[in-house]
């Protein structure tokens, strides 16, 4: 099975692709300012920005300034797979080593502004600069900036490497770009990260020409960015990886990122389906032990003595619970091969249970239509 490798290719050059740029001077400078030990963690950073700066610009500012001055890119390990380590464990190892490829950048840069209260996500997709495509996927970032999604590469922006070395240079051509322009060099596998109500498909990025013959049809991303947000884990891998079949699959980046969000989609449903396994296994042993405090209860000849109506509510409450146990576990969904088995014992215990209940209300329907001395008599005959 392929490894989708999470690695970038940074800029090999310097390539002015920005916006007019902003005296930033000031919010740069003070930046500079923090603390080592407060810059050890993203919570520390994160605590100085919002102590120091007022608006989401500034903040943003000074988010993108820190992780593109303070990370250097970790030329001998670009190639390498790091898609096994877990966020958290990126973020800690860069903050440590002050060392990383784009993957850091972009969870540092993400982690940060969330914890100032800014939205921001993790953009990935893959490169074009000199009309030739990078052979490794990349990542970056998008961030809601006073109601207005913007796009952010502090990779691209922490300098450039030349042959095997890194040069540390800030470029700000990668702070805020128009969409427009950052979709030059920059093409995310789902395209609803273009910002760009007339996207461009992955024919059109890799060969540098537009398609006069494709139906012209806007695109509201914002909309759609809305209603994305409100999706399920499960809906967004699926409508994500809709998005990137209809864009083209055309080389064997865009093929792994598809088939990572078809993993996506298939896991996080065979997830939801043990968490209603477990739900149902602790119902069905609840229901389990009802029915064994019945038959301790009948044992006992109904003693200490109930009416009728109680006896067969005891029951039938365990009945129904049985009975929901059974319609519940075979809308349980897909799991994964190795609870399956797991799955089809808790099948069979729930039927063996069943039957078991329906022996108890054989008895006891048998025990209802008697008189006194008949259901002595019951108790007598059973022994």
């Amino acid at each position: 099975m392929r490894i989708f490798n999470l690695i970038c290719f940074l800029l090999i050059t310097q390539f002015s692709i920005g916006q007019a740029i902003l005296d930033y001077a000031t919010i740069d400078m003070k930046v500079a300012e923090i603390p080592p030990n407060q810059a050890k963690t993203t919570s520390g950073i994160a605590k100085f920005i919002t102590s120091n700066f007022k608006t989401d610009n500034e903040k943003i500012r000074a988010i993108f300034y820190w992780t593109a001055s303070n990370i250097s890119y970790d030329v001998p390990n670009m190639n390498q797979p790091n898609n096994l380590d877990s966020a958290k464990e990126k973020i800690a190892s860069a903050l440590k080593t002050q060392k990383g490829v784009c993957i850091h950048y972009a969870e540092i840069f993400n982690e940060i502004a969330n914890k100032v209260g800014i939205k921001s996500f993790i953009i990935f997709g893959y490169t074009k600069q000199f009309e030739v495509i990078a052979p490794i996927s990349h990542a970056w970032n998008a961030a809601k900036i006073d109601g207005k999604w913007f796009l952010f590469d502090a990779t691209w922006g922490a300098g450039f490497v030349e042959g095997k070395k890194f040069t540390k240079k800030l470029n700000n051509s990668f702070f805020m770009p128009e969409p427009s322009k950052m979709i030059l060099s920059h093409m995310p596998f789902d395209y609803l990260w273009q910002f760009l109500n007339l996207p461009i498909t992955n024919e059109e990025f890799i060969n540098g020409k537009g398609d006069t013959t494709k139906p012209q049809e806007k695109f509201d991303f914002v909309i759609a960015i809305d209603k994305y947000e409100k999706l399920t884990d499960e809906a967004k891998a699926f409508e994500a990886a809709a998005r990137i079949e209809k864009n083209g699959i055309l080389n064997t980046l865009i093929q792994d990122s598809y088939n990572l969000k078809k993993r996506e989609f298939t896991v996080v449903t065979q997830n939801k389906s043990i968490e209603k396994l477990i739900e149902i296994t602790a119902r069905f042993n609840v229901a389990i032990s009802d029915l064994n405090d019945f038959i301790l209860f009948r044992n006992k000849q109904f003693k200490p003595t109930q009416s009728d109506e109680i006896v067969k509510s005891m029951l039938q409450n365990v009945t129904d619970k049985m009975i929901k146990c059974n319609n519940d576990v075979y809308n349980v969904g897909s799991v994964s091969p190795e609870n399956t088995e797991n799955l089809n014992s808790l099948k069979r215990s729930i039927l063996q249970g069943i039957e078991k209940t329906k022996e108890q209300e054989n008895f006891l329907n048998d025990y209802l239509k008697k008189d006194s001395l008949g259901r002595k008599m019951m108790f007598t005959i059973s022994r």
